[in-house]
């Protein structure tokens, strides 16, 4: 694993941030972390680059202990703040060139000018004149240049337009693609599901929920409104699927796998309107914050 927590907190007075985390992510992986604002993401991101020191628990990266290591972490990550700061009176291409030379990476230069062109942004005015779509799309250039094994970013479509967006989600795909981790923090779901092989959801500084993209886009979700008395299951099928009655005509049926053995099963039923589609993310999220949803 390239990364590892375990029962990580972070406590600021009489409240937990982050509570009891054990989160693991596999090389290779894009992890998407999901949950509103106060769940707890960005003060895992910074626990994990060694910005706080943990109340409990520990975290690894490559082996390395985040705090007490943080010099030797940093050399493994590149990290993009949901806040992240620029030089104001600076022009584009000279904060390229700062961080580039930072790092001391030959070659991240070229790299940053083709991420800024890529993500369609002119470089030759100075930071402070920039719209805030304008600095973000700055920070990713320069964060995403950085050949590190590991990419944590931090609401990285915050303030983006949509055609911009989808090229960020393409960006982060490429990285895996060329063996780098991801860990990808957002509100927006559909970018989650198009970025991410696996998705933690965070509430109140508790990881509840771990699930794997390719796993919940297996799952469908029938609704029905029928003509008759729904019979129940055949035996093979009871212990697998979820029926959900409201009203006296009204049914959802939920399937946590292959929808083809459903489908015998479907054709028998006195159906007067049938609905079958995908289970989202949407779903899964809502069982853990939607309004109503039960306290972890």
């Amino acid at each position: 694993m390239l990364v590892e927590t375990r029962s990580l907190t972070k406590i600021y007075g009489q409240k937990a941030a982050l509570d009891h985390c054990d989160l693991t992510v596999a090389r290779g992986e894009v992890l998407g972390l999901l949950g509103p604002n106060g769940a707890g993401k960005t003060t895992l991101l910074r626990l994990l680059m060694g910005y706080l020191r943990p109340s409990h628990g520990s975290a690894r990266i490559d082996g390395m202990d985040c705090y007490h290591q943080s010099v030797r972490v940093h050399t493994r990550v590149a990290y993009l703040p949901g806040d992240a700061r620029l030089f104001a009176r600076m022009r584009g291409r000279e904060v390229l060139r700062f961080f580039c030379d930072v790092r001391g990476a030959a070659g991240s230069y070229q790299q940053a000018l083709s991420y800024a062109d890529r993500l369609g942004l002119d470089l030759t005015g100075q930071v402070a004149t920039f719209s805030t779509g304008m600095r973000q799309k700055l920070a990713l250039a320069a964060v995403l240049a950085a050949d590190t094994p590991l990419l944590m970013l931090d609401e990285p479509t915050a303030n983006l337009d949509p055609t911009v967006r989808s090229d960020v989600v393409n960006i982060v795909r490429e990285a895996q693609r060329a063996g780098r981790t991801v860990i990808f923090s957002s509100h927006v779901l559909e970018e989650v599901e198009d970025a991410c092989d696996r998705v933690c959801i965070l509430r109140q500084g508790k990881l509840v929920h771990s699930q794997q993209m390719d796993a919940l886009l297996r799952q469908h979700r029938i609704s029905a409104r029928l003509t008759g008395p729904l019979p129940p299951p055949p035996p093979q099928l009871a212990g697998d699927i979820q029926i959900h009655r409201s009203g006296e005509d009204a049914v959802r049926i939920e399937t946590p796998g292959e929808l083809a053995p459903l489908l015998g099963w479907l054709s028998t039923l006195p159906l007067a309107e049938v609905r079958i589609e995908p289970i989202r993310l949407r779903t899964v999220y809502d069982r853990y914050h939607a309004a109503g949803a039960d306290a972890c």
